[in-house]
């Protein structure tokens, strides 16, 4: 494994490496992703080898240029009103932390989709991953940089400690911005568009440019992994277990956090002050002292943004402190406050 800067010369050095069939994790805005080209089945199959991947859980294509699109999805196969709003999104809101499940073209290799007629594509809106994708083959395969099942890494380390010699190339970006992944919207079904995966573009961002939008599951979370009837996940991040520390992790209303007592060993995390504040407020007239780091906030400002920008690093750096459980409190459900619930669930049903 060697790790590369964002500089042009190791950009070119990287893309060259996925021509040739290898792997390279690079960053995006949303988390680090695992690259190979989408074209070459050997390579794509060294993706899943790598991170220990189950074959049916399909991959994201990300793609740099808009023509690149029509080498992957078949948008005939959708209805002129799907069309209408494919095109919308696609210049609204690409580049950026979406990704469209859409017909698939026959040359996308079966192994990208998980042999399903379908293609999860985005256009990620990060100059290194914009150049490494143009540079090599124009449509990169890449999940996130990650042990299957296992945290989301948002900085270049935590590629390098969970992947180590299984990745030929790690580019160093710096921590990603949104922190979370993608959203997946299933334009293919020929009905109401559904979020498959809530990330970083917001239900309500969605409904403003294309109306309703189908989004099943309390809290923005769907209890199934996916619909009966399906041999698999038509997308990423839909298996119930997933996005885990090695640290068990409960999952609790802001009412069930705020009557939890303090039990040693614990780490308690919160949204943000205004829930922390009358829990330690309670702990302190009951004569607790407690450990420093124990009690932690994902935003300070009471943000999604914020705290789905912070979820996955704060969660790598908690998993460290060899504590006996981390306690977290919901989101709002508004913005990304779904998509960092839909994180936490799942981590939770580890």
């Amino acid at each position: 494994m060697q790790l590369l800067s964002t500089a042009e010369g190791d950009i070119r050095r990287a893309a060259e490496a996925i021509k040739a069939g290898l792997l390279v994790a690079f960053p995006t805005e949303t988390v680090y992703g695992l690259g190979a080209d989408a074209f070459n089945t050997a390579a794509l199959a060294r993706v899943f080898a790598a991170k220990g991947r189950p074959r049916f859980d399909p991959l994201i294509i990300h793609i740099a240029a808009l023509e690149v699109l029509d080498r992957l999805a078949d948008l005939s196969a959708l209805s002129p009103e799907l069309r209408e709003k494919t095109a919308l999104l696609a210049d609204r809101l690409w580049p950026g932390p979406l990704t469209l499940i859409l017909p698939k073209r026959p040359a996308v290799p079966d192994l990208a989709t998980s042999g399903l007629p379908t293609a999860a594509i985005r256009f990620p809106n990060h100059p290194a991953a914009l150049a490494l994708i143009r540079l090599s083959t124009g449509a990169v395969a890449a999940p996130s940089a990650n042990l299957f099942g296992r945290l989301s890494p948002t900085r270049a380390e935590h590629v390098r400690d969970q992947l180590g010699e299984k990745v030929e190339f790690i580019i160093d970006g710096g921590r990603t911005v949104v922190g979370v992944e993608s959203t997946v919207l299933d334009l293919s079904g020929g009905g109401i568009p559904r979020i498959l995966r809530p990330g970083g573009v917001s239900r309500e961002a969605l409904e403003i440019l294309i109306g309703e939008v189908a989004f099943p599951g309390p809290a923005g979370v769907s209890l199934a992994p996916f619909s009966s009837g399906q041999s698999g996940p038509l997308s990423p991040g839909q298996l119930k277990s997933h996005y885990a520390p090695r640290t068990p992790l409960s999952l609790h209303s802001p009412e069930a956090m705020a009557a939890l007592p303090y039990t040693p060993g614990e780490i308690y995390l919160f949204f943000s002050p205004t829930t922390r504040d009358p829990w330690l407020a309670g702990q302190t007239r009951q004569g607790v002292t407690l450990p420093l780091g124990s009690v932690r906030v994902l935003s300070p400002c009471a943000s999604t943004q914020e705290a789905a920008a912070n979820l996955f690093d704060l969660l790598h750096e908690l998993d460290h402190l060899n504590a006996s459980r981390i306690r977290t409190e919901e989101a709002p459900l508004v913005e990304l406050g779904p998509a960092i619930n839909d994180r936490l669930f799942r981590a939770a049903s580890k």
